[in-house]
């Protein structure tokens, strides 16, 4: 495929589904443009994709394998990318330095340290929900992604970090405006490294001065201790994916989880009645309504030949969790439905391999108290417009929607318990 004939892909991620079936009828792998014109390819089924995640000759480092590094600063428009490959942490790393980034991180996200979070979890859960049913009269809207999809993940991982509150809001706004590729302009390039360089050295300088039983004052500590195996810029770059993966993902999870049963009454009355379990239910959500659509950037290390098409080494490659999700090869003719009955835990939301997302449990734990304590409480809990109304956050990266309009109802269940102590409602 030539330059010319590459698809661009639409930087608001409006219908990711319908663009994904246009990609998959082009073939297994399809030349494109990311916003400002960032030449790359995309695999559009599961097993393409499976393929190359696993595959050791696709990197991650693009300092390294992106033969398009050097030229950066001769397309301003580029700028935004930055913020996910001109980083240095897990996300970006090859070989040794991910294996060495990984291990300083995953003692936080064992599953034993996973299930002692449980208790916070809950409790936070609980005032969220109570603060719902205090702002939600009968017959009122609220926003629950503002209301409850948001702060449950947002409060969780700032208390996890030690992110003190006067940095909150700044963090989440930083997320937000490093998830929008709507606007590849160099001003919003200039906007994501001048949030980056503010927030992040702020809350080492705010850790450092007053360390705490949290992570990112372990992570400050191994920087202190044993510098090298720590860099300031890795230290700093870990805290921001920390951020990122800790909360943006986990909102829109959620929140898709909740779109979905509440746009199929009949699955949200068999989840209710225990028919379906709510593990199925988080694993649907993510197949069909992944948290990250596509994921930049991967390169190829040499040249890879898959299916007839050759990717020369040092392209870029997207990770495109979307289409392969719904790829009807692996999943069936109906693969776009949402079916919790499905089964389809082999998705690839959270990776495969060396690369699988670390905090994958905590995800799951977050999304498994958060949505049956919420139909619990409020089972008579809308949409207050149809699903086909609400409005996708501006990014091919994110999958998920700015608002969602709900009415709680005139009927509110049993009260969750604010300790924290004991299961709130597992899965089923």
């Amino acid at each position: 495929m030539t330059a010319t004939s590459r698809v661009p892909i639409d930087p608001f991620g409006a219908d990711t589904a319908a663009e994904s079936a246009r990609l998959r009828a082009l073939g297994p792998i399809v030349a494109i443009t990311l916003p400002g014109g960032i030449p790359a390819w995309a695999p559009t089924r599961y097993d393409t994709l499976k393929a190359l995640i696993l595959d050791p000759r696709v990197s991650k480092d693009a300092r390294r394998h992106w033969s398009l590094w050097p030229e950066l600063d001769q397309n301003p428009d580029w700028a935004w990318i930055l913020g996910w490959v001109g980083v240095v942490n897990m996300l970006t790393t090859y070989g040794p330095d991910h294996t060495r980034l990984r291990k300083l991180v995953a003692p936080s996200f064992t599953a034993r340290r996973t299930e002692a979070m449980r208790g916070r979890v809950e409790a936070i859960t609980a005032d969220l929900l109570e603060n719902l049913a205090e702002a939600g009269s009968p017959g009122a809207t609220v926003d629950l992604k503002a209301g409850y999809a948001h702060p449950l993940p947002m409060r969780f991982i700032c208390e996890l970090l030690g992110v003190p509150e006067h940095l909150t809001e700044p963090a989440a706004r930083m997320i937000a405006t490093v998830f929008d590729t709507s606007d590849p302009s160099p001003e919003h390039g200039a906007l994501v490294q001048e949030q980056m360089a503010t927030v992040l050295p702020a809350l080492v300088a705010y850790k450092t001065e007053r360390p705490g039983d949290d992570m990112a004052t372990e992570l400050i500590r191994v920087r202190h201790e044993d510098g090298d195996r720590l860099s300031s810029e890795e230290l700093l770059h870990t805290l921001l994916l920390i951020i990122g993966a800790g909360f943006e993902t986990t909102v829109n999870l959620i929140g898709n989880a909740v779109v979905a049963l509440l746009d199929q009454p009949g699955q949200l009355a068999a989840v209710r009645s225990g028919t379906i379990g709510w593990d199925a239910v988080v694993d649907e959500t993510l197949r069909v309504h992944p948290s990250i659509a596509s994921l930049p950037l991967r390169f190829a290390v040499s040249d890879l030949s898959i299916e007839g098409v050759t990717i020369p080494a040092g392209d870029a490659i997207i990770t495109s969790y979307a289409a392969s999700g719904l790829d009807p090869a692996h999943y069936g003719d109906d693969a776009d439905a949402f079916d919790a009955a499905r089964g389809a835990d082999d998705h690839l939301a959270f990776g495969i391999g060396v690369h699988r997302c670390i905090g994958a449990p905590l995800a799951r734990l977050e999304a498994l108290t958060a949505l049956p304590a919420l139909f619990d409480r409020f089972p008579d809990l809308e949409l207050a417009v149809k699903a086909a109304e609400l409005r996708q956050v501006p990014s091919f990266i994110a999958g998920g929607w700015q608002e969602i309009p709900v009415r709680l109802g005139r009927r509110s269940g049993a009260q969750v318990p604010h300790s924290g102590r004991g299961p709130v409602h597992g899965p089923a």
